[in-house]
């Protein structure tokens, strides 16, 4: 198993890469780290990240997923959309600066279309969340988000 440094797994780039590292990753999950630092997007004036940030690192979390089977295959990094989160729950407002963590994402479903619902979780000294994601990757982002476009009304 190769582990890819983060930003050569994910669609995201610059300060929107919100993960450190991916530890370990198999065909069914993902656990990937990060240290919430000063100054880091999202993290308040206090030091803290806010608990809604959570939702974001579990989706990156399951894009690192489909990146690391997509370098591993040899394709393309593709990008995802987040479709939606169910049951999100998280012990505390916020995850304080210093904090390392622990963010794992594993498969319940996923088609050969892109659609795909994972269970994910936060882990850290004395934090816990927890939720199911609903996540599509379609084979062709740009004809996909085109089509959306071309149906939105203005």
């Amino acid at each position: 198993m190769t582990l890819w440094p983060i930003a050569d797994v994910l669609p995201h780039t610059g300060d929107m890469v919100l993960l450190d590292r991916v530890v370990e990753f198999d065909a069914e999950r993902i656990v990937c780290t990060r240290i919430v630092r000063d100054g880091d997007p999202f993290v308040s004036d206090d030091g803290s990240l806010p608990a809604w940030a959570g939702i974001e690192l579990m989706a990156q979390t399951i894009a690192a997923w489909a990146g690391c089977h997509a370098r591993s295959a040899g394709e393309p990094i593709r990008l995802g959309f987040l479709l939606g989160s169910r049951q999100y729950q998280c012990d505390t407002d916020t995850f304080p600066t210093g904090s390392e963590l622990r963010i794992e994402a594993m498969r319940h479903f996923h088609d050969e279309d892109g659609m795909g619902v994972f269970a994910c979780r936060i882990d850290a000294s004395g934090v816990h969340a927890e939720a199911r994601l609903t996540v599509f990757s379609p084979p062709d982002a740009a004809t996909f988000a085109a089509s959306i476009a071309q149906d939105t009304p203005t």
